[in-house]
């Protein structure tokens, strides 16, 4: 740990007002070349390098436990984004609420670790260019990773989410984009890929909401083993918002369909795109038992592409009758 960062970390745990304060000032305010990797151990180090970080930044956690629940505030930059960083060894535990909370923290990478415990594993507020990627998200009341007021351009990838929705209320989504009731939440342009959702999850894999834009959902592997039917949570992926592309992922043990888009609000679950996709909906109990169901398909208002790349086994076929299927 460099003297300058060890000095103010020292005095963060000393002054929480210190923090919040001066301290984030500064880091927002200092050149990108005075950039710092600090190493963590404690859950007090990592709160104070947290509250301490500034523009290119990294955060080393060490394997342990660090209990908590852990707050960012502090941006990076486009050019230089701050970095929290572990092995699956280094674990934040919650034992309620938030895991890891972004809140209007923009330009952050969070890389390798794991969060487990608490309500939600790991929420970004009106937190833009936020990357995840390789962090294992399990053992939650509720959803394991949630993109949450005009929360863009994020992405989670190459990450391991199983075992949510403990509490039975079926709001234990794996991946959560935007928010329900209204279309002013505009997290757009997430990237979701290449991802093992499953088993255990008490909701949709993937949740899209209405009011979201360009969501891309490519070459995943989803398990809705965990599927309640609290909510109408029956297929792994559920699109509410437009311009969707779902692409080469893969899928098993859905209780009903694979994919669905839905017109909760007018004008919005158009315009996806589906292709190379591959459904296993063996052991499917529920009324429709579609790959891909497209419940609004409108050919002029609401349009759908389904490619006949997609494939399905079990079911009742790749998608629901009036939908065309391309070449």
């Amino acid at each position: 740990m460099h003297g300058a960062h060890r000095t103010r970390i020292a005095a963060a745990l000393v002054s929480a007002a210190a923090l919040l304060g001066g301290f984030q000032t500064a880091a927002a305010a200092r050149p990108a070349d005075a950039a710092e990797v600090v190493d963590v151990s404690t859950a007090d180090e990592l709160e104070a390098a947290l509250a301490a970080a500034g523009p290119g930044d990294t955060i080393r956690m060490v394997d342990g436990t660090y209990r908590g629940n852990f707050d960012i505030t502090a941006s990076g930059s486009g050019a230089a984004p701050a970095t929290l960083t572990g092995s699956a060894g280094a674990v934040l535990v919650a034992g309620g609420g938030y895991g890891l909370h972004l809140d209007g923290a923009s330009y952050w990478n969070l890389t390798g670790f794991t969060v487990t415990g608490g309500q939600k594993g790991i929420v970004m507020d009106a937190a833009g260019h936020v990357d995840i990627a390789s962090v294992t998200v399990h053992g939650l009341d509720m959803e394991a990773v949630h993109f949450r007021n005009s929360s863009s351009d994020g992405s989670i990838t190459d990450s391991r989410i199983h075992d949510t929705g403990r509490n039975g209320r079926g709001m234990g989504e794996g991946v959560y984009v935007g928010s329900a009731g209204g279309t002013g939440d505009r997290s757009d342009r997430i990237l979701i890929e290449g991802n093992t959702i499953g088993p255990g999850v008490g909701g949709e894999n993937v949740d899209i909401k209405e009011g979201t834009t360009g969501a891309r959902i490519i070459g995943n592997t989803f398990d809705g083993s965990g599927l309640t039917g609290a909510n109408y949570d029956d297929s792994w992926v559920d699109i509410k918002g437009n311009d969707v592309l779902v692409a080469e992922n893969t899928g098993r043990g859905t209780t009903n369909d694979g994919y669905q888009t839905h017109e909760v609000q007018d004008g919005w679950g158009c315009n996806a795109t589906f292709r190379g996709n591959r459904s296993d909906l063996g052991g499917a109990t529920g009324p429709d038992r579609y790959a891909i169901d497209v419940t609004n398909y409108d050919a002029l208002n609401c349009p759908v592409t389904v490619s006949v790349s997609n494939t399905v086994s079990g079911g009742r076929g790749l998608v629901n009758p009036g939908v065309p299927v391309t070449g």
